[in-house]
């Protein structure tokens, strides 16, 4: 299916720092709520009103409604209080920002109907968008053959695809115990090493009982879960890896970190030396974590190098099971998709976002590498996706997507009260997923969304451009940047340049070289630059920060510490370093009128907290 939306005005999309859009917000939410409130007038007109007019004029009627009135009163006075202004130019924190207001409204009025998507029967309506929602999600990763769905957040679809793999790895053995013949002549060894396709063609041969009986064998069975391996994941991973290894019964001895370089993407050479000593001592490798957008420093990892050495070791008799956590960075291969969403390749590249607006600025600001990278997600297994994240929609939207459909066969469970395994609905999404009862809203905001931006480049490609632009401009805004704070010059430095769209940085007064109080200035300055101590809604400038510590990262920031003056030793002496963090969802940003107007009241406003900062931190 081809589509090209041509002349499309992001600005349009969302109810604006000001409110610009807010009068569109309110005549389209009006509209729908009067749609909702003749959909219940309308059905079955012949009953009559439960509730008479007589009620509505009791006094304990009219002092209910006043209650409720005083208790949303406070409930406003509270969130306008305490929240953060991420809809502004000024916030540069945490992954929260401006989102859509197609999404917005589908999802407010889909809350109406109050659907449950955990079967067909109770959200027909709903339960169809997810459906659709889930093919987007094959569409957007090349998934030929795939299928997708959503989830509460990244949290549980990272613990879906550890549940793919780890029953995906178990089935030869159950094979061998259930219908020996067909893996007849394997050793243990090949077994735990055989690939997804030459399972599934296995499965695909036989009957549905046998199948399930092999199921019951597998995994799920508890059996055998310490024969599958070690699951290896970057040290730039999410903590959620660590409670799904838990949950699922791996365990956390089986998780190993892989080291990342100084760009903080895995290294290559460390993951061929960790699955050779690992195939020396006949330990199979489970499977293997390739993260697209890393929560702390936006980086990609070299999925093509994960995928090409998979290749590599197959002829040697080794296979793993690659999953790709792009719950942060995944909308973003809509940058890589034209109109027929196919790949664009990266010679076209620059023409191409030229030619659609995708960046002010006439210069591609993704790397042949990245680029590379995002491409090879179509030859892995599975892949996380949070919409909530760069979909620009409503908490809570995370998301899954795996390489072929038939793959749900081996994690699925069919519960009569709730869905008919013989059904002719066209969805039976209950059975294939983690989750039980699941908002229909949160379907209808995803689906509205991706009809509204199209996953290419026509569509959120433009989106996630904007999103890159802003942050190139960002860490150019930064780079050379000083601070005069009564005679104490303070340096900015940041990490390194972004791969996608997060901006790291730290401050150090110059000529510093103890570590410990540089980042005992990142922290308070963050203090004051957070709800800590600076406040939230008038805050002037909010960002966000993190700990790069060697238990979890290693030597990886040691380039970066000594690039600052500071010693090997000074590194191992502080133990970590302190790090400021901006994750540039901002759609505005992009551009460089607005940010020259925006710039300079972040210097100020970084100058009084640093003002503030050093005060207190003592050099």
């Amino acid at each position: 299916m081809k589509e090209n939306l041509k002349d499309l005005n992001l600005d349009a999309l969302f109810i604006g720092d000001k409110s610009e859009n807010g009068d569109i917000y309110k005549r389209l939410t009006n509209k729908l709520i009067d749609e909702h409130l003749g959909w219940r007038q309308n059905y079955m007109p012949q009953d009559q009103p439960i509730m008479k007019a007589d009620e509505k004029n009791e006094e304990s009627f009219k002092t209910t409604v006043a209650h409720m009135e005083d208790v949303l009163s406070d409930l406003s006075v509270r969130l306008r209080t305490n929240s953060v202004p991420w809809h502004s130019p000024r916030f540069w924190g945490h992954m929260n920002t401006e989102t859509l207001m197609p999404a917005l409204l589908a999802y407010n009025y889909a809350m109406l109907w109050n659907g449950n998507n955990v079967a067909y029967e109770s959200s027909p309506g709903t339960s169809i968008m997810e459906e659709e929602v889930g093919e987007d999600f094959a569409q957007l990763f090349s998934y030929k053959e795939g299928w997708g769905h959503i989830v509460a957040d990244g949290s549980i679809a990272n613990l879906e695809g550890l549940w793919y793999a780890r029953n995906m790895k178990s089935i030869p053995l159950a094979l061998k115990e259930v219908v020996p013949e067909t893996v007849a002549g394997k050793s243990e060894w090949e077994l735990l090493n055989m690939s997804v396709d030459e399972i599934m063609n296995i499965l695909d041969g036989l009957d549905g009982e046998v199948v399930d009986a092999v199921k019951a064998k597998s995994a799920r069975s508890g059996e055998n879960l310490h024969k599958l391996g070690k699951w290896l994941i970057p040290q730039t991973k999410h903590y959620s890896w660590m409670k799904a290894a838990d949950i699922i019964g791996i365990g956390l001895d089986q998780v190993i970190p892989v080291p990342v370089d100084s760009h903080y993407q895995m290294d290559m050479a460390e993951l061929e030396k960790i699955v050779r000593n690992l195939a020396a001592e006949n330990t199979p490798v489970l499977g293997v974590v390739g993260v697209v957008g890393s929560t702390e420093e936006g980086a990609v990892d070299p999925i093509h190098k994960i995928v090409a050495l998979r290749e590599k070791l197959l002829a040697e008799g080794i296979f793993y099971y690659i999953h790709v956590d792009a719950a942060y960075g995944g909308y973003a291969r809509s940058l890589f998709l034209d109109e027929n969403f196919d790949f664009i390749p990266y010679n076209e590249l620059k023409d191409v976002h030229q030619e659609h607006g995708v960046y002010q600025e006439d210069v591609e600001y993704i790397t042949e590498e990245v680029h590379a990278a995002f491409d090879a997600i179509s030859k892995t297994e599975s892949v996380t996706i949070d919409p909530h994240k760069m979909g620009y929609i409503p908490y809570s939207a995370g998301g899954i997507a795996i390489r072929d459909k038939k793959m749900r066969n081996i994690i699925s469970y069919f519960a009569t009260y709730v869905f008919d395994k013989d059904s002719v609905a066209p969805s039976l999404l209950g059975a294939y997923i983690l989750e039980g009862s699941k908002a229909g809203a949160t379907a209808a905001g995803v689906w509205t969304a991706h009809r509204v931006l199209p996953l290419n480049v026509t569509g959120y490609g433009k989106l996630e451009g904007r999103s890159v632009e802003a942050s190139r401009r960002f860490y150019e805004f930064l780079q050379g940047l000083e601070f005069d704070v009564n005679g104490t010059t303070i340096e900015v430095n940041p990490l390194t340049e972004p791969d996608f769209n997060m901006v790291d940085w730290t401050f150090n007064v110059k000529g510093n070289k103890d570590l410990v109080k540089m980042n005992e200035l990142n922290k308070v300055f963050y203090d004051y630059a957070s709800a800590n101590k600076g406040g939230s809604y008038d805050n002037e400038f909010i960002t966000s920060h993190t700990d790069f510590a060697i238990p979890e990262y290693g030597d990886s920031p040691l380039e970066y510490v000594k690039s600052m003056g500071f010693t090997e030793e000074e590194w191992r002496r502080a133990d970590k370093v302190t790090i400021l963090r901006a994750c540039v969802l901002t759609p505005f940003m992009y551009d460089k009128d607005n940010f020259a107007e925006y710039a300079g009241k972040i210097k100020e406003a970084i100058q009084a907290k640093l003002e503030k900062s050093l005060s207190e931190v003592k050099f």
